[in-house]
């Protein structure tokens, strides 16, 4: 792993020596110079300072700032573990290892999204500022021209940022146009276009591709309301970085995309719309959720895998309290106790049975709670969990609602 290597090794030869609680100068340029790189390998030393850190919805923004510009930046969602632990911290220093960059709407800036990165420093004593002019670079680069940015710190001794092609690696155009011709629709749908971290797209996008694989699927469902009766499905999708949304279908394309979306499977999609997240029903921590309509395209990614990472914010049974009744889901984690039979329970809305069971689960807080599981997980999890119970498994669960039933705290799933 990356933060596993000797300083000197992670750090190319041409900023060695630097100073390591510095930034890079010239940075903020270097960004905007190369707003979406085709991968990590394409990205330079690039280390910031962290200003004016603030958290936004679950994520965290700052201004990344190289001494002498600052450019808005915001992290991943499962950087917020990192700024909670007190590891990222204002003032500090991050190494930027992969972003991309959108437009902030209605304005001329740019919007950083950083997608990876790992700590430098924690907090300075003071905000690094640079009264020497930071040369700007080209505004762009060409794969197979050798290009050098140069700058002078506040020592005054000139520093040279080298970037260099690697003649090894053949660029992206190239090995697009030689596979293109062999490729399957859904690797075409990749090559053609670049594939979008989840944590960069926002309604104000217009054409994008992601390449997610389906962590959790739902049922089709029906519904009846004063617009009349129709059919809803959603899927809960994560991309390698960890990040996830949740996409939802209505009337024909949730018949048209419930038999094509399969649980543990990669996709690529494009042409979705995504609008401000329903609290009231949105399952996964995310500012926005995702339509899929009539024109949207899912293509399975054959022979594309990976497992993204989970990212939890477990609380505590004893700590559930204040969420009872609320919108906001919690993640828990504990031994389970109790496992009850499948009960079949009647739907008011359309009289129709499903099967529902009960798991009591406890934690380190010497509580307990009691999760439902419903539909497919109440026959399948549910019935793995029955045969295991003798031997205390221990479960996590996310995405759950706190509920208050009959004087204890109900979890529904």
């Amino acid at each position: 792993p990356r933060n596993l290597l000797p300083e000197d090794a992670r750090t190319p030869p041409e900023t060695r020596g630097m100073d390591a609680k510095s930034v890079t100068p010239g940075a903020v340029a270097l960004i905007l110079a190369n707003p979406t790189p085709e991968s990590p390998d394409d990205v330079p030393e690039i280390v910031v300072q962290v200003l004016d850190l603030k958290p936004i919805g679950s994520r965290f923004t700052f201004m990344a700032s190289d001494g002498e510009a600052k450019v808005k930046a915001i992290l991943s969602t499962h950087f917020a573990s990192e700024v909670h632990s007190g590891k990222l911290q204002n003032l500090g220093l991050v190494r930027i290892l992969n972003y991309t960059c959108n437009d902030i709407p209605q304005k001329t800036d740019k919007m950083v999204i950083i997608t990876k990165c790992e700590v430098v420093s924690q907090a300075l004593d003071a905000e690094i500022k640079s009264e020497v002019k930071i040369e700007e670079p080209a505004a762009l680069m060409k794969p197979k021209e050798e290009a050098a940015v140069l700058s002078k710190p506040i020592g005054g001794a000139p520093a040279a940022i080298m970037l260099k092609p690697r003649h090894d690696v053949k660029s992206a155009s190239q090995i697009v146009s030689e596979q293109r011709g062999n490729a399957a629709p859904a690797a075409r749908l990749a090559m053609t276009r670049r594939v979008h971290p989840l944590i960069s797209l926002n309604p104000y996008q217009g054409n994008w591709v992601i390449k997610v694989r389906v962590t959790s699927k739902g049922n089709l469902r029906s519904y009846r309301n004063a617009r009349g009766e129709g059919h809803v499905f959603n899927v809960e999708l994560t991309d390698e970085d960890g990040t996830q949304i949740q996409a939802t279908m209505f009337n024909e394309p949730a018949k048209k995309f419930y038999p094509v979306f399969e649980l543990g499977k990669v996709y690529y999609i494009s042409k979705g719309s995504l609008r401000i997240a329903n609290k009231q029903f949105k399952t996964v921590q995310n500012d926005y959720e995702m339509t899929l309509n009539e024109n949207a395209v899912v293509e399975e990614a054959e022979g594309e895998s990976f497992i993204p990472p989970v990212q939890y914010n477990f609380v505590k049974i004893d700590m559930l309290g204040p969420y009872v009744g609320g919108r906001e889901l919690v993640d828990i984690i504990g031994v389970v106790q109790s496992v009850s039979p499948t009960l079949s329970i009647r739907r008011k809305i359309d009289n129709e049975s499903i099967p529902k069971r009960d798991i009591v689960v406890a934690d380190d807080s010497n509580k307990t709670v009691t999760i439902s599981l419903w539909n497919d997980l109440a026959t399948t999890v549910g019935e793995e969990l029955l045969d295991m119970v003798d031997s205390a498994p221990i479960i996590a669960v996310k995405s759950l609602k706190v509920s208050d039933f009959q004087g204890r705290l109900l979890l529904p799933f």
